[in-house]
């Protein structure tokens, strides 16, 4: 597999030492490389920490900024930053009001974020919790117990950083976030395999005309293996599992997040986006609020997810709410 890198050990730290300095009006690096921050903190906000493994980008550090959020702590490859990390990122970015520590449910991520969060509040600080677990794929992989948090992460972050911006309380944001993530769904799907740079080989193998329905993030196996379908089919298989899990009420308003996972060009996305909002409209859901690219990856694999978050008026506040990110701004 061709990469672009000097050597396998250095390309997290090459790599976000010069995310650092193109994205320097947004962001600095913590001592050792520790944690991403913002460049400037609002001193009595609930501060938004999150964090995983490299391979994912733009999530985490790419949702760093304004209106998402404070902290992001990176670990190598689809492997979980360690609490340390974490214990350093909330000494950096907690001005008073606590930290609310956005986790995906896996279990590296869950342990150490736990580990982290007890030492804190150890040392006198508020911490809470969010677990995202959107995907709706399969109940419990290799990696998690339970259902997985994958792109539905981004639109938790988005909301809940939107309303600790307006100094929401740390017990409110916490609560904002698992209500978000109750109301949103995801579903993947793999057309070929993605390559860790360490392994040299691919994490998985299809065969040419197959793909993997339901894969997660790092590759984990799906439902099954099947036929490449058409946009319309997978589509299809994706919404009916989102949509029979939500069971939506009748004229419901979303957002629809089609995710690229790294090695799909924006006009298949695109097209999935129109197959996705047909299929919508037929289920009596209208498509509010669209979001489309690859935003929560998986190195170079070829495919994407479809989630779908369930919208009222103050939750489409929050999404339309000023954000700048080196990954998301508006």
């Amino acid at each position: 597999m061709k990469r672009l890198m000097n050597a396998v050990d250095a390309m997290l730290d090459e790599s976000l030492d010069g995310f650092a300095a193109a994205h320097a009006d947004i962001v600095e690096l913590g001592a050792e490389r520790k944690f991403v921050r913002r460049k400037a903190l609002t001193p009595g906000k609930v501060a938004l920490i999150s964090g995983g493994g490299a391979g994912h980008e733009p999530l985490h550090a790419g949702f760093v900024g304004v209106g998402m959020l404070d902290a992001a702590c990176p670990g190598q490859v689809f492997t979980s930053p360690t609490p340390d990390q974490m214990v350093a990122a909330i000494e950096s970015v907690d001005t008073g009001a606590g930290c609310l520590l956005i986790v995906k449910n896996y279990e590296g991520d869950v342990m150490n974020f736990e580990m982290a969060g007890e030492l804190a509040v150890g040392d006198g600080r508020k911490i809470e919790t969010v677990l995202t677990n959107d995907d709706v794929a399969v109940p419990k992989s290799t990696w998690s117990t339970g259902r997985r948090g994958v792109a539905g992460t981004l639109v938790v972050e988005k909301i809940v950083g939107a309303a600790a911006e307006q100094m929401a309380s740390l017990e409110a944001l916490r609560d904002l976030g698992r209500e978000v993530n109750e109301r949103t769904r995801s579903f993947g799907v793999a057309l070929t395999p993605c390559t860790v740079p360490a392994a040299g080989k691919p994490t998985f193998v299809l065969a040419p005309d197959e793909m993997e329905v339901g894969v997660g993030i790092h590759g984990e196996p799906g439902r099954r293996r099947s036929k490449i379908g058409s946009a319309d089919a997978i589509a299809e298989e994706a919404l009916a599992a989102i949509l029979d899990d939500l069971a939506p009420p009748a004229r419901s308003q979303c957002i629809l997040l089609v995710n690229g996972f790294g090695g799909t060009p924006l006009m298949e996305l695109y097209l999935m986006v129109n197959s996705a909002r047909r299929i919508l409209d037929g289920r009596g859901v209208k498509v509010a609020r669209y979001l489309t690219g690859s935003l929560v990856t998986s190195l170079d694999m070829a495919g994407c997810s479809i989630t779908v978050t369930l919208l009222d008026e103050r939750l489409t506040r929050l999404w339309d709410a000023p954000v700048k990110t080196a990954g998301l701004s508006w």
